[in-house]
């Protein structure tokens, strides 16, 4: 029973981030909206029925049912047609979609909304508008993980020996007992003890397990290890082998999807510590976690074939499959049930925060439309424009009528649903768990 409620309060807890980081999201495009003197009448977070709502001013502020997003509506979000109209038709259906967009954005028009049209604002405010939304989950992932890295801490490897494996292991195997006809640990071999610390291999001194891991893996043959026992120094002499190890990439990260090569290898595993980073190594932590969610948002249309046969075939969930917020909710349910402290499952939260809020970032930066990115790359475009109109003397050429890509935002909408629909899928019939 008691597991059952802590699962619970996971997703109660995973589903009141998720309303936070919206409505933090929405806020940054509300208060500069605002700060432009651009009409908002709407700021709602969720989608579907509304449940609460309040108006002051002229915006109406409103909780809605389902937790899947937010919005606020601008008038004007869109230029008049080039006949000057707002309403039109068309027996078009893609000319159809351009003029119903344009019409949907004049809906709340009122008298004196004149001048506190969207589109009528210069680019760069429009920019900074559109920019404000994704950048407060910036802010907000960055805050909640500098909080806790800098208060809470991390787990970091050390140089100290855990444990010494008796037999040399491929990572690749998966396994952690030896069996007969396994050769024997260089660690093992050369009298690497339980509690020694490894402070200097080949007469070179090594201060973190960064550094000596990648001189293990550097290193083959025979090699001088210089350990702390006792109080003492003691030199060991193993004879390095080759073996399979995870692979690292420039930045000293193991790649994911895990990838193994040959590398040198002693055969044994550091004790960890949970300790505060500093400012420098939080923001390079930060700026690891940044790229590695560029490279996730990349490598996303790769992933879809083995995302499909997870879920329609008999193919495994990969440890670095997308996961949608039915996943992300269940995870932080299983993490609540861990059998760790508190301080620890704290940290795993917020970090689970941080990841949505960062993606969230990347993938309204998307230059597509509807996102973000979309309205932000129109703006930018419509500088450009004007820009050089005015260095070639040309005629102005006015406001970029982003209503006319509204037919290829309906295409990114429907692959973008349809991508959630499979990951929705996965996370139902096959869901990827804590490890």
């Amino acid at each position: 029973m008691t597991e059952m409620l802590l699962y619970a309060l996971g997703i109660v807890l995973f589903a009141l981030g998720l309303l936070v980081s919206i409505a933090w999201h929405e806020l940054g495009h509300l208060s500069t909206a605002k700060l432009f003197g651009i009409r908002v009448p709407q700021y709602m977070v969720g989608f579907g029925p509304t449940i609460w709502s309040k108006k002051r001013g002229d915006t109406e502020y409103g909780i809605k049912a389902i937790p899947a997003g937010g919005y606020i509506r601008m008038i004007g979000m869109f230029p008049p047609g080039e006949d000057g109209k707002i309403e039109a038709r068309s027996t078009s259906p893609w000319r159809s979609m351009i003029e119903d967009a344009r019409e949907a954005s004049y809906e709340e028009l009122e008298p004196g909304d004149e001048t506190r049209l969207f589109y009528t604002r210069k680019p760069w405010k429009r920019v900074i508008v559109m920019f404000a939304g994704p950048f407060m989950n910036l802010v907000l992932a960055a805050a909640l993980f500098f909080g806790s890295m800098m208060t809470l801490g991390m787990q970091k490897a050390t140089t100290e020996v855990a444990g010494v494996q008796k037999c040399v292991l491929k990572l690749s195997d998966k396994r952690q007992e030896c069996r007969p006809g396994d050769p024997v640990s260089p660690a093992f071999k050369a009298g690497l003890k339980d509690g020694d610390k490894i402070v200097a291999l080949d007469g070179r001194p090594v201060s973190d397990w960064d550094t000596l891991s990648d001189r293990i893996r550097t290193t083959l043959g025979p090699a001088t290890l210089t350990v702390e026992r006792d109080g003492q120094r003691v030199d060991l002499h193993p004879n390095l082998v080759t073996n399979m190890v995870e692979k690292k990439d420039a930045d000293g990260n193991v790649v994911r999807p895990v990838q193994y090569v040959p590398a040198g290898y002693l055969g044994f595993q550091p004790k960890a510590e949970v300790r505060a980073l500093t400012f420098g190594e939080t923001t390079e932590e930060m700026t690891t976690l940044l790229e590695n969610g560029v490279h996730s948002v990349i490598a996303l249309p790769g992933k879809i074939p083995g995302l499909w046969d997870a879920t329609f075939g008999d193919g495994k969930r990969a440890e670095d499959s997308p996961v949608g917020v039915l996943g992300a909710a269940r995870l932080t349910g299983e993490l609540m049930t861990v059998d760790a402290p508190p301080e620890r499952i704290l940290v795993m939260f917020m970090n689970l925060l941080v990841y949505f809020n960062v993606s969230l970032f990347l993938f309204n930066m998307l230059p597509l439309l509807p996102l973000d990115g979309g309205h932000i790359a129109g703006a930018l475009w419509e500088s450009v424009r004007r820009h050089a109109a005015r260095i070639f003397k040309r005629p102005d050429p006015g406001p970029f009528d982003v209503a006319k890509l509204m037919p290829a935002a309906y295409v990114v909408a429907g692959v973008f649903v349809c991508f959630t629909l499979l990951v929705l899928a996965a996370d139902i019939v096959n869901p990827v768990k804590l490890t």
